[in-house]
C-alpha cells in the first residue's frame, strides 16, 4: 500500500495535539516516520487507527496516542542513551532514535528482531540497535539509561530493569494489575532512591511474561 502523508497528519492532529502531546520533536518525528512500513502488508491500512494494533505473536504495536505520552513524559533529550522493552514491529525504536542520542531495543522473539532490524536499516535509522534477550532482563551490558520505555504494559516492573536506570534517569510504562484500568506511570530515579506517579489510565496489551496475575478468590 503506497503511504500517505496526509494520513500520518490526520493522526498527528486528531490524536496527538488534542491528547495532551505537545513535545515538537516528538511530534515531528512522527508526522515524518511512516507507520506503515512497519507493519505486515495486510495491517497497512490500519497503520494510523487510534488503537493497538495486532502483530502475531501475542504482540500488538501501541496506540499512538498512548505510545507518545509515554515517550513525552520520558523527556529524551538528544544526548539521552535509551532501552526500549520489547521492540515489536520497531516503529517506536524508529521515533525514539530520532529524540535520543542511541537506543538499544530488547526484543524475545527472533521473528519481530529480525523485521525490525530490516526496517530499521531501510530507514537509515543508524542510532538504534535490536538486541535478542529476555524482556525481563533489560540489557545491562549498555546501562545505566537515561531513559527506559516499554513497549506494552506489564504488570510489575522488573528490580533488574530499575536498576539499570541512571541516576536522574526515567522509566515510563503502563501497569496493569488483575482488576481496574491500566495506568501509564512514570518512575524517576534520584540518588536516594526511585519515585512514581501515575500519568494516566491506558488499557495497553501487556507484554508476554509480563501479564497480570489473577489475585486468590475464595470459593
Amino acid at each position: 500500500m503506497t503511504e500517505d502523508p496526509t494520513r500520518r497528519l490526520n493522526m498527528v492532529e486528531s490524536q496527538l495535539r488534542t491528547n495532551k502531546v505537545t513535545d515538537t520533536r516528538l511530534i515531528l518525528a512522527m508526522a515524518d516516520i511512516p507507520r506503515t512500513q512497519f507493519l505486515p502488508a495486510q495491517l497497512a491500512g490500519v497503520a494510523y487507527v487510534d488503537e493497538d494494533i495486532p502483530l502475531g505473536h501475542g504482540r500488538f504495536a501501541m496506540e499512538p496516542m498512548v505510545f507518545a505520552r509515554l515517550v513525552q513524559a520520558a523527556a529524551i533529550a538528544a544526548t539521552d542513551v535509551v532501552l526500549e522493552v520489547g521492540t515489536g514491529c520497531g516503529y517506536g525504536t524508529a521515533v525514539m532514535a530520532r529524540l535520543a542520542s542511541t537506543v538499544v531495543s530488547v526484543e524475545a522473539d527472533a521473528d519481530l528482531a529480525a523485521a525490525a532490524t530490516t526496517r530499521l536499516a531501510a530507514l537509515g535509522v543508524d542510532n538504534a540497535v535490536v538486541v535478542r534477550g529476555d524482556l525481563a532482563t533489560g540489557h545491562g551490558a549498555q546501562a545505566p539509561y537515561d531513559a527506559i520505555v516499554f513497549g506494552g504494559a506489564v504488570s510489575e516492573v522488573p528490580a533488574a530493569i530499575l536498576a539499570q536506570l541512571a541516576v536522574g534517569g526515567r522509566l515510563v510504562a503502563v501497569q496493569r494489575r488483575d482488576t481496574g484500568p491500566g495506568r501509564a506511570s512514570l518512575w524517576v530515579r534520584h540518588a536516594a532512591g526511585v519515585a512514581a506517579r501515575v500519568l494516566f489510565d491506558a488499557n495497553t496489551p501487556a507484554l508476554p511474561g509480563f501479564e497480570p496475575v489473577a489475585g486468590f478468590v475464595f470459593a
